[in-house]
Order: C-alpha cells, then structure tokens, then sequence
C-alpha cells in the first residue's frame, strides 16, 4: 500500500490536487443555514410541489386512491442477453406485491404535490437480485431525483462495495437516499453507510413524527408499527415494519425540499436532527 504523505512540498508552483476547487474565481457561496431550525421553517405550508421521489420497490399501482399519479415508471429484471445483464423496460407496469405501493401511499400523504416514480425491481414474490437492485438504484440517481425511497435491502456481504459506491454516489449527488433498516438485527447495505438516511420503526402514530437516533448506523425513527398503508388493488391493510417508516422520512425531506430546493443530504440530515421529537430544547415546531 501506498502511501501519501501530508507534508508541504517544496515546489511553490504547484499544489495538492483538489485545491484548485477552492480558487476564489471558481468557488460558489453556500447558503448557511438559519439559526433555531423549526418544524415551521422546515416544511411550514410546503407540499413537496416539484419534488421528484423515486420509490425502488415491487412496483407502484398508478392511480390508487392513496398515491394518485405515478409520474413515470421503470421495470428492471435480470436478462443475460442485456448490458450488464439487466434488462430496462421504461413504461407504466402494475405492483406485483403491494409493497411499493404501501410507500408510496405513506409519501404521497406527507407530501401530497411531490411527483411519484416507481422503479420496480421486486418481483411478486418481494424478492430480487443484488445487480437488479443496485441498477435500479443507479437508474434513479441518473435520473435526478431528489428523494429515492429503498425499504428494500441486501445482507449480502458480496454487494457492500457496490451499495457503497451508490451511497456515496446519491450524497455527491445531492440525492437522499432515504434507507430502511432490516428487519431483522442482521447489517444490510445499504442502510448501514453514513451517507444514506437509515431508518427503523417506532410505535408512535403522528406521521410527523420522528426521531433522531445519537447512535447510529440506525440515525432515524419513524412511525412503522401497526399502520394503515395502501396495498395493491386499490385496498388498504395494517401493517409493521421498517419497510413503512423510511418513506415518512421520504416524505418529510419532500416537504423540506419543497421550500428549500437544493439542500444537500448533509444539511436535510441538519434538519431533521434540530426538529426531532427527541432533540433537546427543540425549539417551537409551528
């Protein structure tokens, strides 16, 4: 291994790479942020309006009485005969499990204006490939979209590069990938990367409500435990798990985004962290 040094060069003329992207002809202003963030300032009167959110999942029932409008949609599957071995289908395509439709159910009533994507990666059995999984979530972060919702995730160890490089990918991006833990205490990528939103269920019911975890990997929690969601075929059941607390999530950085286009994850994380049911001397919410 190789290794490089911090030591100052002698040669005037020439500097460190990275430093020529702090030339006062090339850097930009930053916007700091407000001091005693509050739930008002945060998302007061916003309703995700020209927020796009991806949800990879099973697929999205379009025009289901909970989600409305699917904007757009992508099915990927796995195709030996297709570049990189994963065929691409643009196009409106059914749910074939309920699960994604439930997210989106739960994102669509937190920010009711955000347009809704569905990347279906899921097959009827809720179960997927690894390479399926990681090129739906490339897809999405080529698209732009500001908010992808993964209540899906793998444990196997084989893939933790690649999610990785995804995660660090969104937050270079300024995308948030909003992540849902595993059920189960097992790690699962790629919920468990500092770069993503990683987020398990709490029993409370206020769908604003949240808290911030001060020990991660698991940063957030959100209401996952005996909620109504949407379900395909225009019906609703009750259900538990972290796969229905990481979209609220979903849908609050909608409603944030919505006011304030343009944070990056490491500001909306700021965010939620000032506003969080459990922070200290949280000032007023509005």
């Amino acid at each position: 291994m190789t290794v490089a040094p911090n030591t100052p060069t002698t040669r005037i003329s020439l500097r460190p790479a990275g430093a020529e992207k702090f030339d006062p002809a090339v850097l930009r202003p930053v916007r700091p942020l407000p001091v005693g963030i509050t739930r008002e300032w945060a998302w007061g009167g916003s309703t995700g309006a020209g927020v796009d959110v991806a949800v990879v999942d099973s697929g999205v029932e379009d025009g289901h009485p909970w989600v409305g409008r699917v904007d757009s949609a992508v099915a990927l599957s796995v195709d030996p005969t297709a570049p990189d071995g994963v065929r691409v289908d643009v196009g409106p395509h059914e749910d074939l499990f309920g699960h994604g439709t439930a997210c989106a159910g739960v994102i669509r009533r937190l920010a009711p204006d955000c347009r809704l994507h569905s990347v279906r990666v899921l097959g009827d059995r809720l179960t997927g490939r690894g390479p399926v999984f990681a090129a739906g979530v490339r897809w999405a972060l080529e698209q732009g979209f500001a908010v992808v919702n993964l209540s899906l995730s793998t444990g196997n160890d084989d893939y933790h590069g690649l999610f990785h490089d995804l995660a660090d990918e969104a937050y270079f991006r300024g995308t948030a990938l909003v992540c849902a833990v595993n059920n189960a205490p097992v790690p699962s990528y790629p919920s468990q990367y500092a770069a993503v939103f990683s987020v398990a269920a709490h029993a409370r019911t206020d769908p604003e409500g949240f808290d911030f975890n001060p020990d991660p990997p698991v940063e957030l929690g959100a209401p996952g435990v005996d909620v109504e969601v949407a379900w395909r075929g225009g019906g609703t059941l009750t259900a538990t798990g972290n796969s229905f607390a990481a979209p609220h999530v979903s849908g609050l950085v909608a409603r944030i985004l919505g006011k304030h286009p343009g944070l990056t994850p490491f500001q909306l994380k700021t965010v939620l962290h000032a506003i969080a049911d459990n922070a200290c001397d949280t000032p007023d919410r509005g």
